[in-house]
């Protein structure tokens, strides 16, 4: 199958594209920098220079391909309605040409969309007032071409998509440490993070291109919840740094930005039972607690 993937170039992207082309497909990419297209070219794939925001190039990549695999995501954050607005043109853009093909349409949102303080599954609708209500735009942008002959899902990613060289929402609790002095978590720490590793979120990728039946809303999630309050130990002693309880007012003020202290304080576990039996997916690669404990994560910063 000939694949057009948006973020290929990304955190996720080059193990996903890796995995893509390991099991025999072809990979052209969304490339808007010449970085972007010489670590396409290392993977295997074919750049194919263009932006979110050039609907043309999105219209002739995905014109070209046998699906389209959707990963981007880009934006200025204190604009949430612009990334939106961004998103959903670009999903449009990328669906339309396979409107009555059957081809697949694969587009990425997180699990943060899903209610809070318990484990919800991939049947149950997302919270349109919750933290991450800004994604779902692009859910419903991609499902509505399900009705129009395309093969469209959705996949979830955990809020922590972890491995080697990670720069998402863990380094930057483990750079707050540093800083501060103190691991810490919101309240009594027991909120809960669901966690994949990043080549378990590739196969999963490959997956749903190849097989998710359409209108299909999956869960990337590996480990349903991981608490807080563990992640936290975990870093306290790789660092040697004593962990403390923040309430929130203090923790809007400690983590990066208030939107990051409400975040670590979410507690958002999902079930991924439906996705695991529906495509086969069997996830396994290390746990998030024994990424942080072995990986490269608490090694000590290069200077």
């Amino acid at each position: 199958m000939h694949v057009f993937v948006t973020g290929g170039s990304g955190q996720t992207g080059p193990a996903v594209v890796a995995e893509l082309v390991a099991a025999g497909h072809t990979v052209t990419g969304l490339a808007r920098s010449d970085a972007a297209a010489a670590r396409l070219e290392s993977l295997g794939a074919t750049p194919h220079r263009g932006s979110l925001d050039d609907l043309d190039s999105l219209r002739s990549g995905a014109a070209a391909a046998d699906g389209v695999l959707h990963m981007a995501y880009g934006g200025d954050f204190s604009d949430l309605d612009d990334m939106m607005r961004r998103d959903r043109t670009a999903i449009e853009a990328l669906g339309r040409p396979l409107e009555h093909s059957d081809k697949p349409l694969v587009v990425t949102s997180g699990t943060l969309v899903m209610p809070a303080g318990r484990e919800t599954t991939e049947k149950d609708e997302p919270d349109g007032t919750g933290i991450a209500a800004f994604r779902i735009a692009g859910e419903r942008a991609c499902l509505a071409f399900a009705a129009r002959g395309v093969r469209a899902s959705v996949v979830r990613l955990a809020p922590t998509v972890h491995g080697p060289e990670d720069h998402g929402f863990i380094p930057m609790l483990i750079a707050t440490a540093r800083k501060t002095g103190v691991s810490a978590y919101v309240g009594d720490g027991a909120n809960r993070w669901p966690a994949v590793h990043r080549l378990d979120a590739a196969v999963l990728f490959r997956l749903a291109v190849e097989k998710a039946p359409a209108g299909s809303v999956l869960h990337g999630a590996a480990e349903s919840g991981v608490t807080l309050r563990s992640i936290a130990e975990v870093i306290a002693r790789g660092l040697d740094l004593p962990t403390v309880s923040l309430a929130p007012d203090e923790a809007a003020t400690h983590f990066v930005s208030p939107f990051m202290a409400t975040a670590y304080g979410f507690d958002g576990p999902v079930s991924s039972s439906y996705t695991q039996e529906l495509l086969g997916w069997s996830p396994a690669h290390p746990t998030l607690l024994e990424d942080l404990e072995h990986g490269d994560y608490l090694a000590t910063p290069a200077t």
